[in-house]
């Protein structure tokens, strides 16, 4: 099958999920349920289209940049701030802390992180030593929020908990605005870094007697990586898997690791996987979160990644 076929099916795909996205949840449109349909439905569906782009294009630019199969956003330690953040707001607000409070603290918090990992990044050359920075970083902010959650009372704690399940729901047209908004800087920055990108590939002694700056090719990497991860991880709690899977698929599909031709299949990719993980979520009695949905789906095709070894 010819890579262009593969990749309309996937569009086609998209198409499908959004449909079927936009119908989970109620059984007749009458005129409550026109008004669930705009005022839940519709905003639940574009989130998710827009975490699996972003989530999924940040994981490849990562796994460009580490030479890393398995690499995706949050092994920079991006959402673990994020939920540090989060944690810090529901500690100190209590029972209040709900909706903006934690969006804002939990986006300075991932704001953070990306800071600490540019200043890393500007004196560090090699990228196995900046990953290992990444990963030590996570830990670290995952031992805060540990020890908040320690601190924090009954009714804080389930407020951090329902954030850190991972949702889709409940975004306002301004927070769609702001990972729209989020995304499109991430494209942007990608598409010129494309050729970077893969160069970057084929390791840092080849990227320089390339003539390329391979520390310029992963700041922008990263920090677009980072704008994208930090916009989703606030209005929608940490959501992972999506970031490692989609790029494998992408490349996978179109038999090519050129940037400009993996970026729109990666993104068609990440919203498929994002879409299916919400309309799982929603099937049951009781909606499950996205994060655990999303688990379920991605663990199955990373532990395939991992049997075939595949090469980015």
């Amino acid at each position: 099958m010819k890579p262009a076929v593969r990749i309309i099916i996937f569009c086609a795909c998209l198409i499908l999920l959004s449909g079927l996205d936009l119908l989970c949840g109620g059984s007749c449109f009458n005129i409550p349920e026109y008004v669930i349909f705009i005022k839940i439905r519709l905003p639940r569906m574009l989130t998710a289209v827009l975490a699996g782009c972003s989530l999924s294009l940040a994981g490849l630019q990562m796994q460009s940049i580490f030479r890393n199969p398995l690499a995706d956003p949050h092994i920079m330690g991006v959402s673990a701030g994020a939920g540090t953040g989060a944690a810090i707001a529901t500690l100190i607000a209590g029972a209040t802390a709900s909706g903006f409070p934690i969006v804002l603290s939990a986006f300075l918090g991932a704001m953070v992180a990306f800071m600490l990992i540019m200043a890393v990044a500007s004196h560090i050359q090699s990228t196995y030593t900046l990953l290992i920075f990444g990963v030590m970083l996570g830990f670290v902010f995952s031992a805060i929020t540990s020890i908040l959650e320690y601190s924090a009372n009954e009714e804080s704690l389930k407020i951090f908990y329902s954030w850190s399940a991972g949702s889709f729901m409940g975004t306002r047209p301004t927070d769609i605005l702001i990972m729209l908004s989020a995304l499109a800087i991430g494209i942007f920055m990608a598409e010129c870094n494309s050729r970077g990108l893969d160069i970057s590939l084929f390791g840092d002694e080849y990227a320089a007697l390339a003539g390329v700056n391979i520390l310029k090719v992963r700041n922008i990497a990263m920090a677009g990586s980072c704008i994208m991860t930090a916009a989703v991880t606030a209005f929608c709690g940490p959501i992972g898997f999506v970031g490692i899977v989609a790029p494998h698929i992408a490349r996978l599909a179109i038999g090519s690791s050129m940037h400009r031709k993996v970026i729109p299949a990666t993104l068609t990719v990440g919203t498929c996987l994002s879409l299916l993980a919400d309309i799982f979520s929603q099937v049951f009695a009781t909606p499950l979160p996205v994060g655990s949905t999303m688990a379920i789906i991605g663990i199955p095709l990373i532990l395939i990644i991992l049997c075939s070894k595949p090469r980015i």
